[in-house]
């Protein structure tokens, strides 16, 4: 049985903000049910928290961390989540605030967290053998292991092992910080340290400093050694190649199931998908559009950011729509441009475009349910998870082939009959726009086709327990 600490900024149910909280919350549960001893630890954020989860708290221990010359109060909580044990690290300071990230002083917030999680170590009957970080809030944990905490002879066998959920967020900071936060020298501040031209970067760090790195997916993990996507570090990721992985996420079997998902009209499995017409039917009816079975119903849900490909899809909806006997959901917040050019599709296509600007859990998944085509056009991708999601419940994605999303999704050859959705290399509004016709020709064209691609796509298994499988390889290499 391998003991494994795993640390993030974030963990669902409790609180999350995208991919992050939702692999903080699966993985751990699927690595459990494998058979090991894993407890998660994250910040309190007691004004995010569900009071469902608040009421079941218990204190554990309190003590003093010392944040540079600021000794700072810190507080262990912990709950049972099913068979998981997760901790939770408290200072109303630094996380009683009404946001998870943004603030001036992330750098301070998230290096304490750091160290109260080193310090809490010591103070528990719980050395693990794998430290799992993930993401720049904890990728500093490795360094701080091997320069400040080496001493400690229970943490000198700790392997660690970073995830990069997204490598463009990066924690970059002053060089004070060293001294002014952690309390160490500037032994690390060099190239193949923590050193990023002028300023310290948290995941350059860990990147140096953990015993092995791995991304989201095997695409993304070869993308970001290359300067188009390695964001300023694909020198440094090439360097640390030989312990680079990647690992593809995975989606929860048993909460996404449109078999058993209460949030639905009507439920339906891959073999009789006869109850996702009545799911479509009321997503129609909900949202204000027409209730036209025979009219393809285009879905996205996501942040309206440029990462994922915002600008493509209203770069060509106005053609699109105008084309094509269509509907298209949209479910999302971000950038209030956007935001502000989808609300106006709805106005000027009241019959065939509806955009809810907001993010509703039960929403999504009726989304899912209801649509035909899943849009994800995104710029990058390290893995992804909606891809997984839509094909679960038999919304065809249609996705631009990058990272996760090309490790998840096989385009639909047309002479074979083989695939699980549609996929396009040039990133171009106009090849969004042709590889979208297309799928609508599949559609109203081919229904033979067009079912033996939806029941592919739904008999994909992206189980957490295969994830689990690689990860628990991944451990027991870097056990040795």
């Amino acid at each position: 049985m391998t003991k494994i600490l795993f640390a993030a900024a974030e963990a669902a149910p409790f609180y999350k903000t995208g991919g992050l909280g939702d692999v903080a919350y699966a993985l751990p549960k699927a690595l459990q049910r494998a058979g090991n001893d894993i407890r998660v630890v994250v910040p309190y954020y007691p004004t995010k928290m569900p009071a469902a989860y608040t009421e079941q708290l218990t204190d554990v221990t309190n003590f003093t961390v010392a944040v540079g010359w600021r000794q700072q109060y810190c507080g262990i909580k912990t709950l049972l989540l099913g068979k998981v044990r997760y901790y939770f690290i408290d200072n109303l300071y630094y996380f009683g605030r009404d946001g998870l990230y943004g603030y001036a002083d992330d750098g301070e917030r998230f290096a304490f967290f750091q160290l109260a999680l080193c310090e809490m170590m010591a103070r528990f009957d719980f050395i693990p053998d794998v430290l799992h970080v993930n993401d720049w809030h904890t990728a500093f944990v490795p360094v701080l292991l091997r320069d400040k905490y080496q001493w400690i002879n229970d943490y000198r066998a700790i392997k660690t092992v970073l995830t990069i959920h997204n490598l463009r967020f990066q924690g970059v900071f002053d060089p004070v910080v060293l001294s002014d936060l952690f309390g160490i020298g500037m032994a690390t501040w060099q190239e193949n340290g923590t050193k990023y031209f002028d300023q310290v970067n948290f995941l350059k760090g860990g990147i140096n400093y953990a015993d092995a790195i791995n991304t989201v997916s095997p695409s993304y993990a070869q993308e970001i050694q290359t300067p188009a996507f390695g964001e300023g570090l694909d020198g440094t990721l090439r360097q640390n190649a030989y312990k680079l992985h990647g690992i593809l996420n995975g989606i929860d079997n048993e909460l996404y199931d449109p078999a058993t998902d209460t949030n639905l009209a009507a439920n339906y499995t891959a073999t009789d998908r006869t109850g996702k017409a009545a799911d479509k039917q009321a997503l129609q009816a909900s949202l204000g559009l027409p209730q036209r079975k025979e009219v393809p119903l285009f879905a996205m849900i996501s942040r309206l950011t440029s990462q994922k490909g915002a600008q493509l899809l209203v770069a060509t909806l106005d053609d699109f729509l105008v084309r094509h006997d269509a509907q298209v959901v949209v479910l999302g917040t971000g950038d209030p441009d956007f935001e502000q050019q989808l609300r106006d599709f709805q106005v000027r296509y009241p019959g065939q475009c509806a955009v809810r600007i907001t993010f509703n859990e039960a929403l999504a998944q009726q989304i899912y349910a209801g649509s035909d085509y899943f849009l994800m056009p995104s710029a990058f991708e390290p893995s992804g998870l909606s891809q997984m999601m839509a094909m679960r419940y038999g919304s065809i994605p249609v996705v631009h082939l990058v990272g996760g999303l090309r490790d998840s999704v096989q385009p639909y050859n047309q002479y074979t009959g083989a695939g699980t959705g549609f996929g396009f290399d040039n990133y171009s509004s106009v090849v969004l726009g042709e590889i979208m016709s297309y799928a609508y020709r599949i559609y109203h064209e081919d229904a033979p086709a067009w079912q033996q691609l939806q029941q592919q796509a739904m008999a994909q298994d992206f189980d957490w327990r295969h994830s689990a499988q690689d990860y628990q390889r991944l451990y027991q290499q870097v056990i040795g």
